[in-house]
């Protein structure tokens, strides 16, 4: 790593200031490219503190505002956010406040601020590691809280907050034996049968990466294809299916898998998953509005806010507003009509979203099961092992959220429904 970490800091202000400012999201930062020039352990680096500037924003803001009379601007709050992020977690104070220092100091727009730089964050290295535990759990914005509020109630808002403020650990799923893949990788099961191991891991280094053993993919999104339990020489139809987790575990089982999305480049990564999971899938970059044809069975994984993996994005509740909500929302109800068009008499269609809002769940089934007469709920698909019978729901899906398994470090959220078309 270099002098200072200064190319790693300075790229994590700039994430930062990418994220707030202009509402960007980080995965597609990354993939444009932004930390690209970096050295991998700088690159790593930077990842590192934007993730976590993000996950303790609120308690870095209340550290700051004892020091501050204004807020300045954006990049450089951004640099005394990492800054204190860094000392209240154990940073060496000379190093980070040298670094964050000679940062500002440099901006052709902020140089002249370097000297409050210093002052402010000499304070926090004094001060701020003693107050950092004291502070409560950081809040999600007021834009998403009061909607997760008025739908769970604020006890379960509090549990989904802790859940995102611990992170979460690295989930995979097995291509055959789970038992076995948790005993060479030196991971837990998890109730319905994932394989977990610690945040940090290095996933390409670790036995069984090589072999196509597993692949990476949260215990709460692999429900969905264990719900829709595919049978071997069955045809079936995997939209929206980048990054493709779905689409291997229904390949696994011996399934007929086409594989559909609209990106180009995420179905890139689905074929060289399948490739290193010696699997086979018809992938297909296409627009599921434009798709034909009869299927035994239907997996709709549709866009949507993406509010249950903020444990893993905590990016998102900075760069969105909820403004788009409503226009996911339409087009959730477009695609299932669609989808089920695709579907055989008396096939199966399992509708999920990696979402904590009702509206892109619960009241998506409801609706589209007034719509569709010929359409019924299958409650029995959700007999799996691990599922709760108590995360079932009145309309009879399946509702997974962040403050489940507590214990073993929590789920991200998730809605799933099995339906049936009659036959």
């Amino acid at each position: 790593m270099s002098d200072l970490g200064l190319p790693a800091r300075r790229s994590a202000i700039f994430l930062l200031d990418q994220i707030m400012g202009e509402g960007k999201l980080l995965p597609e930062l990354i993939g444009a490219g932004v930390l690209d020039r970096l050295a991998p352990e700088d690159r790593a680096r930077a990842q590192r503190l934007t993730v976590e500037t993000l996950r303790g924003i609120e308690r870095a803001d209340r550290i700051l505002q004892k020091h501050l009379q204004k807020y300045p601007p954006l990049t450089v709050r951004n640099a005394l956010r990492v800054g204190t992020i860094e000392l209240c977690n154990g940073g060496a104070a000379h190093g980070v406040v040298n670094a964050m220092v000679g940062i500002i100091s440099k901006h052709k727009h902020y140089g002249h601020l370097k000297g409050l730089v210093n002052a402010v964050l000499r304070k926090v290295a004094t001060t701020g590691p003693e107050q950092w535990n004291a502070l409560r759990t950081p809040r999600l914005p007021k834009w998403l809280r009061g909607p997760l509020v008025e739908a769970w109630g604020g006890q379960t808002v509090l549990g989904m907050e802790a859940a995102f403020f611990a992170g979460a650990p690295l989930d995979l799923t097995a291509k055959g034996d789970a038992e076995a893949v948790a005993k060479a990788v030196g991971g837990t099961l998890t109730p319905t049968g994932s394989v977990r191991v610690p945040a940090g891991t290095q996933v390409s280094a670790m036995p069984g990466f090589t072999q196509g053993d597993w692949w990476v993919q949260d215990a709460a999104a692999a429900v969905p294809a264990k719900v829709l339990d595919a049978q071997p020489g069955e045809d079936v139809l995997d939209l929206c299916a980048a990054p493709g987790g779905k689409t291997l575990q229904m390949a696994a089982a011996a399934a007929n898998v086409t594989s559909v999305d609209i990106s180009s480049s995420r179905m890139l990564r689905v074929s060289q998953n399948l490739v290193r999971t010696r699997l086979g899938a018809d992938v297909q970059v296409a627009d599921m509005f434009t798709l034909t044809g009869q299927y035994d069975a239907v997996l709709l994984d549709a866009p949507c806010s993406a509010t249950g993996t903020i444990r893993r994005h905590p990016d998102l509740p900075f760069a969105k507003d909820g403004s788009e909500f409503a226009d996911l929302i339409d087009m959730q109800s477009r695609m299932i009509d669609h989808a089920l068009t695709l579907l055989k008499p008396g096939g199966r269609l399992v509708f999920c979203t990696c979402s904590l809002l009702p509206d892109e769940g619960e009241v998506q089934v409801e609706e589209a099961l007034e719509r569709h007469p010929a359409l019924s709920i299958d409650r029995t698909a959700l007999d799996r092992p691990g599922i709760d019978p108590a995360w079932i729901t009145e309309e009879g899906g399946l509702r997974l959220r962040p403050d489940f398994w507590a214990e073993i470090g929590h789920m991200d959220g998730f809605y799933v429904a099995a339906m049936r078309k009659a036959g």
